[in-house]
């Protein structure tokens, strides 16, 4: 029965409609002059394609695999490589994955969300994989907050990989009234190839857009770095769980998708348990239970 009223009201949706752009790329690995131009070149076409918010993959800036190589590819916030690409977001709308350094000299695998010229969050990643393929908390330092940012497109919030495998992150992001979700990723191609690679994260991104009423952009990065391949096939799922559109696998490039966010107003009309029947102090207590229980 949803997917009927779903498809009913796609049909007279008549909100306003936003263009995303999926910077489907392959950074180089410690590259960062050669990624600011990949970057400056993406955000010049997105501007000429009339891209209205413009999201690139998880440490976009870099590569992934920086290891002992973090401290020469990080910057900080006020860094002018990121004052540069943001006096470039004066149509468009960026988000772009860095290697942060602090004021302390910690570093962070960050994300800048750039509008109007000007850097509006950074958002560190407060889950850091490390297992595996993956060290993460061998390099970076965890990430202590999680805030959405309010852009012209309503409230907005930042999920980096891993933190889309913890459900208190798309929860608390939900719950502060956060409309769309921006999924940054770095998902390789494992045992079994591309296609059930990214089967997984398809299916839990379906699954918060559904349970929060959302819209949610996952960018996932394509290209080989140190012999792990990277599945792209970026994409964009509906408040009803739907999936909108997505990128081939593999294939670095931009791809567009436009989204209606009238859509998003009338899921939460048809199943509104999301945001209006929520108890967050039922939840507040029996996680403080939870937690003294645990000692």
């Amino acid at each position: 029965m949803c997917v009927m009223i779903k498809d009913s009201l796609k049909t007279l949706a008549g909100g306003v409609v936003m263009r995303v752009g999926l910077a489907q790329l392959a950074p180089v690995l410690g590259g960062v002059e050669e990624n600011l131009r990949l970057h400056e070149e993406m955000i010049r076409r997105a501007d000429s394609e009339q891209v209205d918010l413009l999201v690139f993959p998880e440490l976009s800036l870099t590569g992934y695999a920086l290891g002992e190589g973090t401290p020469d590819a990080a910057r900080m916030a006020t860094d002018g490589d990121l004052l540069a690409l943001a006096s470039l977001a004066e149509k468009t709308d960026v988000v772009l994955g860095f290697a942060e350094e602090s004021e302390e000299h910690v570093f962070y695998n960050s994300a800048a969300y750039l509008s109007r010229g000007r850097i509006q969050l950074v958002h560190r990643k407060t889950y850091l994989p490390t297992y595996g393929m993956f060290q993460e908390g061998r390099y970076f330092g965890r990430g202590s907050r999680i805030r959405g940012v309010d852009t012209r497109f309503g409230r907005v919030g930042v999920v980096i990989c891993e933190e889309a495998w913890h459900p208190s992150v798309p929860y608390l992001l939900a719950q502060e009234g956060v409309k769309i979700l921006l999924v940054m990723a770095n998902g390789p191609v494992k045992e079994g190839g591309a296609e059930l690679s990214r089967e997984p994260w398809h299916r839990i991104l379906s699954t918060h857009s559904m349970l929060h009423s959302v819209y949610t952009v996952f960018v996932n990065r394509a290209g080989v770095e140190e012999g792990v391949r990277f599945f792209g096939n970026s994409a964009v799922f509906d408040p009803f769980g739907d999936k909108v559109e997505e990128a081939p696998l593999l294939d670095s490039g931009l791809f567009t998708v436009d989204i209606d966010l009238d859509v998003l107003r009338q899921a939460r009309w048809r199943m509104p348990s999301a945001l209006r029947d929520e108890d967050l102090d039922l939840t507040l207590r029996e996680l403080e239970r939870i937690r003294e229980s645990r000692g």
